[in-house]
């Protein structure tokens, strides 16, 4: 029987099994009652002599598959079977949408399959059903580096019967905590052919001599080995994924990089000189280091780093930067110290996100069949530009050494989209939205004498919208999720003095 069983759900629920009641066969077994198979056996004998010679050939292999059954149960084990079996031709009281019910599933029977795994147990991981397994010394996929005692239940396939027991024992805090690690796996490792390739070759090249190596906390949470790259660093506190699990903190001082594209003059009245002097009001600034991109020759300064004009490379991981916290800043943002300090302090909370100002949200466009991109102000965002946020350095690597050659190629054919393609790779790792903290609308200066900005241009507007599609075409999804968060400090607009207040200057920053 335990062969044709597709998916279980066990907690005195129907049970789903190949057009047929789970119910009933379990009650037919053990009652002996096998009534309801009579019209199935009329049918059956009624049935053209080919049809017969094919029953023949159903019951041998019925037979050689049971060999293994002892007992007064073998004859309605398999009687059972060639009830199942015969489910194409019959209809049933007990018809379910097996799809359906194998996502509404709790638990599911995986039991041995013909060969060495069983198709049913990628099925229940990618609906997050809990794979119960009924094949006694199956050595499940990738166990050299999954722990798959936090995924699966292992029961004994001869005692077939003690499995309601079993999965009833498990309490509710086990069964979210298995669910759970059931779609990372599935998430990271078997989603794809692709993923299933990447990470056999990941084990091997760890087995290889001088090679870095991984240990179980990475491979067994998110967002995986994949994309944990050891070539960053060897100790897992540099990471922004494993900080709370190692109870560890992502330091009290930030990078600032400010990336300056338009050039303009180095008096103290310009946007970038005033940035520079809030930035560096506040105490837990580390090193501010400004990217010198634009057409007109930067202020002369020996210690200033020579880099390439690419737009990317305010993302590449630059020696300079020593701190987890990287500020990205454009040269007319308008922040002021204390929104600087705020930012940082949420960023702590939440060192794996985007935390930042400016908001922006993607939506899917019926008419044109197409992403679309927008920057009105809605109750809810999937992005948080670069421009001023918060991030950790680990992306500045992943997105130089890890992201595909053809999206840098877009970025740098465009000159424009390197943010987004940064909140693409972002949520692409932790499968969360950015987080936008206070109500400012405004954050860059308006060009002198009435010149309109590039970044108000309608063709800039149009580009980011191809390269949101470029890259959803690329990643194979949208990774963008919305957000209807906002955070804001304590007290924030409260009707209290301002003296009492932490962040003084954020209560006087028109929205």
């Amino acid at each position: 029987m335990g062969v044709y069983l597709k998916s279980v759900l066990l907690h005195e629920v129907e049970v789903c099994v190949p057009y047929a009641c789970y119910k009933q066969i379990i009650k037919a077994v053990i009652t002996d009652n096998f009534s309801w198979m009579g019209e199935w056996k009329r049918e059956i004998q009624n049935k053209p002599s080919a049809s017969r010679m094919v029953e023949k050939r159903r019951r041998k292999r019925l037979r050689h598959r049971y060999s293994h059954v002892d007992g007064g149960y073998k004859e309605k084990v398999m009687n059972v079977g060639l009830k199942l079996s015969h489910d194409r031709f019959l209809p049933h009281p007990c018809q379910y949408d097996y799809e359906v019910l194998l996502q509404n599933s709790t638990f599911c029977l995986v039991p041995r399959g013909r060969r060495l795994g069983s198709f049913r147990f990628l099925e229940a991981l990618h609906a997050g059903c809990i794979p119960v397994l009924l094949s006694n010394g199956w050595a499940l996929p990738f166990a050299q580096v999954i722990d798959w005692n936090k995924a699966v239940i292992w029961a004994d396939e001869r005692l077939l019967l003690q499995v309601p027991d079993v999965v009833r024992s498990v309490n509710a805090t086990k069964v979210l905590a298995l669910r759970q690690q059931t779609q990372i796996l599935w998430e990271r490792y078997f989603s794809s052919i692709e993923k299933i390739v990447f990470t056999t070759l990941e084990i091997i090249r760890e087995r290889l001599p001088s090679q870095p190596s991984r240990d179980g906390l990475v491979w067994n949470s998110s967002p995986g080995a994949l994309l944990t790259l050891p070539q960053f660093s060897d100790t897992l506190r540099h990471y922004p994924f494993y900080l709370d699990v190692l109870g560890a903190e992502p330091g009290n001082k930030f990078t600032a990089v400010i990336y300056s594209q338009l050039g303009g003059p180095a008096a103290s009245t310009s946007p970038l000189y005033r940035l520079i002097r809030n930035v560096a009001r506040s105490v837990y600034v580390a090193r501010i280091v400004i990217l010198w991109s634009g057409e007109k020759p930067p202020p002369p300064r020996s210690r200033w780093p020579s880099l390439s004009s690419s737009i990317s490379q305010r993302f590449y991981p630059h020696p300079l930067i020593q701190t987890a916290a990287v500020l990205s800043l454009d040269e007319d943002c308008l922040l002021t110290t204390d929104e600087v300090d705020f930012a940082f302090a949420v960023w702590k909370s939440f060192p794996d996100r985007i935390v930042g100002y400016p908001a922006r949200s993607h939506y899917w466009d019926d008419a044109k069949g197409s992403w679309g991109y927008t920057s009105k102000w809605t109750n809810d965002y999937s992005i948080v530009l670069t421009g001023a946020a918060f991030y950790h350095r680990y992306y500045n690597f992943l997105y130089t050494h890890w992201l595909s050659p053809l999206l840098h190629k877009t970025v740098e054919q465009s000159q424009n989209c390197e943010d987004i393609l940064m909140n693409f790779l972002v949520s692409h790792v932790t499968h969360r939205p950015p987080i936008k903290v206070t109500q400012r609308k405004q954050y860059k200066e308006q060009p002198p004498g009435g010149a309109r900005s590039p970044w108000n241009d309608p063709d800039h507007f149009i580009q980011r919208q191809t390269c949101l599609n470029t890259f959803a075409a690329v990643f194979g999804y949208m990774p963008l999720l919305r957000s209807n968060m906002r955070l804001d400090p304590v007290l924030f607009k409260d009707p209290v003095s301002n003296l009492r207040k932490k962040y003084r200057q954020i209560e006087l920053v028109g929205s």
